[in-house]
């Protein structure tokens, strides 16, 4: 398999690693948003969250749990942000799925997004078009 972050978790590619445990590794991202952004992924290769049996998506809750206070104290920041892209029209570059642990800073000009409201009755319309496809 030609995925960098199993030859991360095979140890083919160095890493700065913060965490590991059987089926867990986190470990520093290569171009932080800010120092201590920190990339969680499960051992196993899961391409995205469809993928991602719910056994192994509770082992990588409990572990960014873990992680993400010690991130806070390592950093200093008083907040992080919790992101995950899913497919490569939301940003996702690898196909190994992976949360982004980004400790925040006060002015550090991060931005999230820019969103817009919605238009009249296009919310109810998008509501109803997702319920029924739950």
């Amino acid at each position: 398999m030609d995925c960098i972050f199993c030859k991360i978790v095979g140890g083919e590619i160095p890493s700065y690693k913060v965490y590991e445990d059987d089926n867990v590794l986190a470990f520093l991202d290569i171009t932080p948003v800010n120092p201590g952004h920190t990339l969680v992924i499960p051992k196993k290769h899961y391409e995205n969250l469809f993928d991602l049996p719910e056994e192994e998506a509770k082992k990588l809750i409990v572990a960014i749990k873990k992680i993400a206070p010690a991130v806070l104290a390592g950093t200093g920041a008083k907040g992080f942000n919790l992101g995950l892209n899913n497919g490569g029209t939301a940003g996702q570059i690898v196909n190994h799925i992976h949360f982004h642990i980004m400790p925040r800073f006060e002015n550090d000009d991060y931005e999230l997004w820019h969103g817009q409201a919605y238009m009249d009755g296009q919310a109810a319309e998008v509501l109803e078009k997702i319920k029924n496809n739950l």
